[in-house]
């Protein structure tokens, strides 16, 4: 993976909960290394709109626009619809399960992924778990 990738995808999301599902979407995109104009020709949605909803411009994309990122992105719609405030889960559901990010979950479905790949990622995570102290 590119060291852009990498650090675009470690940046901290700006802005309130608009902000952070953009910033997820984008670390989506990055992961499936798609620019603005491929998701734009898959999905009808213009790169603008697409831009926008990534840096937090666009508070609460429609349901319909999240049902097309969700297939693109191969994302459960249902995730995508929480992070954007239609959907709110329980509190006591909430408490049972960590959170679970839109980059984790892409990840999780990544088709592609090498061997090579797998073991570097497994090993950097190792290296955060252990620089915070999270060992399991």
């Amino acid at each position: 993976m590119l060291d852009k990738e990498v650090e675009a995808m470690n940046k901290e999301p700006k802005g309130g909960q608009s902000g952070v599902l953009g910033e997820e979407l984008r670390q989506v995109r990055a992961l499936h290394r798609l620019t603005l104009r491929q998701v734009e020709e898959v999905t009808g949605i213009s790169n603008a709109y697409l831009s926008q909803l990534e840096t937090g411009k666009i508070a609460q994309p429609s349901p319909n626009y999240l049902y097309k990122l969700a297939e693109v992105y191969r994302l459960p719609y249902d995730l995508l619809m929480e992070k954007a405030g239609y959907i709110a889960r329980s509190l006591q559901r909430d408490e049972q399960r960590p959170r679970r990010t839109l980059a984790g979950t892409a990840l999780a479905f990544l088709e592609d992924v090498t061997e090579e790949e797998a073991a570097e990622l497994a090993a950097y995570l190792a290296y955060v778990r252990w620089k915070s102290g999270k060992t399991s």
